[in-house]
């Protein structure tokens, strides 16, 4: 059972940056691809973000592509997703996702194995 913990939302102006980190308890972390999804209020989970168990490979929604960068670090077991010019569209609860390596694509259409808590993030027009 890996187990997630996010942090790192908050509150932030339009135009800032946030960095949102993903911990994972699961010593075979460097095994999973991760992901980052979203949900806005009154909207469906979305996804967001995802990199491959070996962080050379990653894939964005077009709504953050230019803006967020998704990178891992497996000596810590953690995950990171970079926000950069945020807009007030950006407000959400995010969420962080594992899945092993050969799900990478059914990770990315929001079936993982694992899912975190989430962490509010918070855009200010």
């Amino acid at each position: 059972q890996v187990q997630l913990a996010e942090s790192g939302g908050g509150l932030v102006q339009a135009g800032g940056s946030l960095r949102l980190s993903c911990a994972a308890s699961e010593r075979t972390f460097s095994t999973y691809a991760m992901g980052w999804f979203r949900q806005g209020p009154g909207k469906e989970r979305r996804f967001v973000a995802a990199i491959t168990w070996n962080g050379d490979g990653t894939r964005y929604a077009d709504s953050v592509k230019g803006r967020f960068t998704a990178s891992r670090d497996s000596a810590k077991n953690t995950v990171y997703l970079q926000m950069n010019r945020l807009k007030p569209e950006d407000t959400a609860v995010y969420y962080c996702a594992a899945a092993p390596s050969w799900k990478y694509g059914l990770l990315m259409t929001g079936l993982p194995d694992y899912w975190g808590q989430g962490t509010q993030v918070t855009v200010s027009s």
